[in-house]
Formats: structure tokens, sequence, C-alpha cells
């Protein structure tokens, strides 16, 4: 960005927006460039001081009545020797119909001369009438390299002895995400805590990424103690997930891989689709982030929406890498190609800048998406490229039911050799993972509700007492497979789908 600025200013661009949190960082690059030839003195602008050279105390008065933006402009403009002129938060005035007119007549004034104005904010929000004009750069976070020495700042106050390479490493990579200020507080934190900078302190640097995900409200961090062992099934996926688990490493890139993009886990409702996707961040040892697609839609002001999308990636890609989740995808995008009489083309728009930046992404971001209605999500969605692979979870087969009556009796009770799991599964054809759950928890509150202890015969009468969604949306589940099987990888060997395929057909609809 440092290079792209300069180029900018050298171009004798007019007017730049610069998208960023970090002020004073930021401030710090353009004063810095200010002293490439043609030198040019460096102005700021805010609602508060009005106009101050930059290096002059912040509470200093040094050109009165520069307070409204107006009012500043037109001193910018009358000024003849190069400079550059860095207005903080304008995006307040977007719709003054003023303070437009006095940034295009700045532009046209500006031509042929070395001085140009930089919008720095924190929101990206440009009047439509300055479209042609602005170009917008984003003010990335601090690199490896910057975070090492504010790090090494925080150990030469906290007098620590040196420490190795590797917990160094840690250290910065648990911080990457945060602005300079934030690894500033966060590694001082640490040092009042304990005392120390080590790697026992990676922990309290991570929760200050918690935090700056709670901040956003789009995205929320899920912490999962459940193991990829306690999904039953999906032998096939569970494979490709665990052949995976160093994909983000250094050795995979000296290896030469290139970094996995996403993964679509289409299946029948309750079949274990999203305990997949948090079991995973938890195998990989990433970040888990759930993406709400509902918080992304916002109808108080044309653009919102897409902003909050941009925020929300922008976001994620920055404490990368991580795993962006995406639960019931197929909700969230119904409709997207063609929303223009529903709601003006958000979710076109939002679709499209979805797509753009999945098939665009350099990040480290693995998304991981689930669906339920495969026929809603448009061709576009599904094509390769978007994902690196789609997969599809079927109805449990026997050995499956088998396998998760053993994982949530087990989670409740340590001996389970009272419960005959051969005839459990017997009565349970076509129910899936959740139904499964869902009797065991049933038939606990039947026997807590009475005093005494569950039994084999509890589970067998909320069995019978439970119509599988199998059955009662026979048709949408029927159509669903057959659509995957033609489509989609499926997470199961072939002869267990093979096996479930007969089962299938035996059951009474």
């Amino acid at each position: 960005m440092r290079e792209e600025l300069s180029v900018l200013l050298k171009a004798q661009y007019p007017l730049i927006y610069l998208v960023t949190f970090e002020e004073e960082r930021a401030e710090q690059t353009i004063a810095a460039l200010a002293q490439q030839r043609p030198q040019r003195r460096v102005y700021t602008w805010t609602m508060t001081h009005g106009i101050i050279e930059h290096g002059q105390p912040r509470n200093a008065v040094q050109h009165n009545n520069t307070v409204s933006p107006e009012a500043a402009i037109e001193w910018v403009i009358r000024q003849r020797e190069p400079g550059i002129y860095v207005f903080k938060d304008l995006h307040p005035f977007r719709d003054s119909p003023a303070v437009t007119r006095c940034l295009r007549d700045a532009i046209t004034s500006f031509r042929g001369t070395q001085k140009a104005i930089i919008l720095m904010s924190p929101v990206q929000e440009v009047p439509i009438e300055l479209e042609k004009e602005v170009v917008v750069l984003d003010y990335p976070l601090p690199n490896m390299s910057e975070l090492n020495q504010v790090l090494s700042k925080e150990l030469e106050n906290a007098k620590t002895a040196n420490i190795s390479t590797e917990v160094r490493e840690k250290l910065l990579k648990a911080a990457l995400g945060l602005t300079r200020d934030e690894a500033e507080k966060v590694y001082r934190k640490s040092r009042v805590m304990t005392g120390k900078l080590t790697e026992g302190e990676v922990d309290i640097v991570l929760s200050e990424k918690k935090q700056l995900i709670r901040r956003n409200g789009i995205l929320e961090y899920i912490e999962e103690d459940a193991t990829l062992d306690s999904v039953g099934g999906v032998d096939i996926l569970k494979h490709w997930l665990r052949q995976r688990s160093n994909a983000f490493s250094e050795r995979a890139r000296e290896y030469g891989l290139p970094q996995p993009k996403g993964l679509l886990i289409l299946g029948v409702p309750g079949c274990g689709k999203s305990l997949v996707a948090k079991t995973t961040a938890r195998l990989w040892g990433l970040p888990l982030l759930r993406l709400d697609m509902g918080r992304v839609y916002d109808g108080s002001m044309v653009g919102r929406s897409e902003a909050n999308l941009r925020n929300a990636l922008r976001t994620a890609e920055s404490i990368s890498p991580a795993l962006l989740f995406i639960d019931e995808i197929d909700k969230a995008f119904a409709g997207g190609a063609g929303s223009a009489d529903s709601d003006g083309g958000t979710s076109s728009r939002i679709f499209g800048s979805f797509l753009t930046w999945m098939q665009e992404k350099n990040s480290p971001v693995f998304v991981m998406a689930t669906a339920n209605r495969v026929e809603r999500l448009p061709s576009e969605f599904l094509r390769k490229g978007r994902f690196d692979e789609i997969f599809f979870v079927d109805l449990p087969n026997a050995e499956e039911r088998k396998e998760i009556f053993r994982i949530h009796l087990q989670k409740r009770r340590r001996d389970i050799s009272r419960f005959d799991l051969d005839q459990l599964t017997s009565v349970c054809k076509g129910f899936s993972g959740a139904e499964i759950e869902q009797a065991v928890i049933a038939a606990m509150y039947e026997a807590f509700a009475q005093n005494r202890e569950f039994t084999q015969l509890d589970i067998i009468a909320a069995i019978k007492a439970t119509l599988p969604l199998s059955k009662t949306m026979a048709e949408q589940v029927t159509a669903l497979r057959q659509w995957a099987g033609k489509r989609a990888r499926s997470a199961t060997p072939p002869d267990e789908r093979e096996e479930r395929e007969i089962e299938y057909k035996r059951m009474e609809f």
C-alpha cells in the first residue's frame, strides 16, 4: 500500500480515500512519503481543531476559522505551495452538497500542482459525485516485521531475557490481525498479568482477537470442545479433512501445495454437517468464525449491507489463517441472482461480492459452508473453483447409527454395557444423528421425571414416538439424494452408501 500511495502522490492524484482505524500510523507513513521529492508539507484537519500542520501539538490553534469542512477546503484551495492535506472523519458530511461541491472545486484547482487531499476514515462512504475522482486504498494492518518491533519494545520494557525464535514467532502470529495499538496493549496486558512475555501468554494475546470479533458484530467467535471423533460415520469426509490438517503450514507452502479454499457440505438436516464444520477448526488448530448473514443485511442505508460484508471478510482475513463457517448457506443466498424486485438488488450484490471474494482471495481463510436445499443455490456457487470439494452427508446406515448411539450414550454415562446397541440401531431406521440424540435425551427426561435411571426401553419408546424427517419430508430427501448421487462426493465409502440405498428403499413412507 505504501508504494501505491507514493505512486499516486507522485502522479498528482488530487483525491485519495484511505480506509483505516490507525490514524497515527497512517500519518507517519504519509509524513515519510512527503519527504520524497518534491517535498511537501503535511496538514491535518479535524472537526474539533480545524487545520493543523503535522508535528504540531493536537491542541494547537494555527489556522482560525477552518473548523468547518467547507472553510477548511477553501483554505486548502488558496494555498500555493505543495502540500498533502489529510482530512480525518469527513464521512459524516457525505450528504452535504456544500462539502461535495468544495471537494470537486479543490480537485479542479489541484490540476498541475503538487497538492493532494487524503480523506482518512475507518468508514468507506464516497459521495456518488466523487466516485470518478477518488482512489480508495485500504491501509493494511501491521505485518510480522512491524509487530516484531512492538514485541521487541515490550520485551525491553519488561526486561525479559531473550526469548527463542519459536516463541517469538508464536507471539507474533497470535497478534496478526491486530492494529499496532491493540498489539501494544495486549502485550502490556500479558506482561502485567504474568510479569513476562513467553509462549504461555499466547492465549492472552488470542483473547484480544476474540474481542476484535465481538466488536465486529457480524462475525461470531466459536469455541468448540468436541473433536472430529465425536462425529459418527462420514469416514471419507473425515479422511479428507485429516489430510489437510497441516495445509496452512509453511511446510505445505515449501512443498508447493496451494492453500485450500473451502468445502461445501450438503445433506439431510440433522446429519452432523454443522458439527463437522465446528470440529474441523479444532482439528486444524484454527480460530472458528461464524458469519451470520442475517446480520449482514441492513436496510437502514443504501450500500450498508455490502459494507457489512466487506468489513466481515476483511476482519476474517486480518486474523487468518482462520476457518469461516456459514451455516445453511442455501437460506443466505437463496434467490441472490434475481433480487431486484424484492430488495432493490441488495441480495444480488451481496452474492456477487461474496463469489468474487471466494474466487480471488489469497488470504488463508477456509470457507466451510453447509446447505440442506441444494436447489436453492445458484449454479455459479457450485462450479469448480469456488470450493475444493462438495460432499454429501446422507442418512446414517446401520453401522453409523450404532456409532452415533455409542457416542451420545458415552457422553452421558460412563458405563453403557447395559444397552443393546444392535437393537437400538434396528428400531431407528431412517433417523438422522440429531433425531437419535433427541431420542436419548427424551428417554432421560422420562426417567428423570420418575426419579430413576433411563433404560433401553425408554429409548425405544422415544424412538417409536418420533416420526423422522426422512418420512415427513420424504420427497425432499429423495430429491436431494438423487441430485447428490451424480453431482457430489459421498462422505461415506461406496459400499456403505450402497447398503444405505438398499435400506432406504425398504423403508415404508
